[in-house]
């Protein structure tokens, strides 16, 4: 080989094995890291009087199962014959975030147990989807002892809180679940985020919503926003067609990730409740 020839490939070679030591270092640090990349909580303890809502809703606390003393919010339904919705929220921040938007369900009668999640809210532990689907369980297991049983029950997913709904609702009969923007799988959305490294075989969490989803046979609402950006709508549709009847969902033109009560999520979800479970124990429909 002529001696320019044999240096140009020496250095190709050179710059191939570089680029590739770079990449599946990256890819490890991904793999390290990835956790830190799914979840965003706000770990400081959450005041109600902060959030405007005094009075309105209590901190109380619950067990899980492995050792854990959550932190969550709860206000009981009006009346016996109401059910109690347990919302589950999305990755970031804390449940004060979401109680001024969850207001109107209590205005309306409705119980709302803002669900705890470990490492959030000053809750001990450390956020994971096994973490959290112990976490929920505990949720259902604390209102069983207040008298609400599983049956009284409407599980709220908002985000990632969809995937700790919808397994909890495979696992326990419930009155109806209820998801706002939610996922196929955590997989599926960041292999479409992330198309250059291997999303699917890295993650730990995969919060596989869709290999689950069928195994809920109770009346189901799916929310989402065409502009979303987060968790494109593409991925709520292929949630919602693997759903089984009775379904219902409302895609929204022009709403993002986080804005879909000021498109009118709120009346929607009011008149879903109305139409399934507006008492306590009453069959869907």
């Amino acid at each position: 080989m002529h001696p320019v020839l044999r240096s140009v490939a020496r250095r190709m070679i050179t710059i191939v094995a570089v680029a590739g030591l770079a990449y599946a270092l990256t890819v490890a640090g991904l793999y390290v890291i990835q956790r830190s990349m799914l979840y965003f909580p706000n770990r400081s303890a959450p005041d109600p009087a902060r959030y405007g809502l005094a009075g309105e809703i209590t901190p109380v606390d619950y067990p899980t199962e492995d050792g854990l003393v959550l932190s969550a919010w709860y206000r009981p339904a009006a009346r016996a014959d109401r059910p109690t919705i347990v919302y589950f929220h999305g990755n970031a921040g804390h449940l004060g975030d979401r109680g001024p938007v969850v207001r109107y369900l209590w205005e309306a009668g409705y119980g709302v147990l803002l669900a705890g999640y470990r490492g959030y809210g000053g809750n001990p532990g450390s956020p994971s989807e096994a973490g959290l689907a112990v976490d929920s369980r505990a949720a259902i297991a604390w209102l069983a002892e207040q008298g609400v049983a599983p049956a009284c029950v409407v599980l709220y997913g908002e985000s990632l809180g969809s995937g700790v709904a919808v397994r909890l609702a495979s696992e326990t009969r419930v009155a109806a679940v209820m998801l706002e923007s939610p996922f196929s799988s955590v997989a599926e959305v960041g292999q479409a985020q992330y198309p250059i490294f291997p999303v699917k075989l890295l993650l730990r969490d995969r919060f596989d919503s869709l290999s689950r989803i069928a195994g809920i046979g109770a009346p189901l609402l799916v929310m989402h926003g065409d502009a979303d950006r987060t968790v494109p709508i593409r991925f709520g549709r292929r949630l919602f067609d693997a759903a089984v009847e009775p379904k219902q969902a409302w895609w929204v033109p022009g709403a993002g990730h986080v804005d879909l009560h000021r498109h009118g999520a709120s009346d929607v979800v009011m008149a879903f409740l109305a139409e399934h479970v507006a008492r306590c124990g009453d069959e869907a429909g």
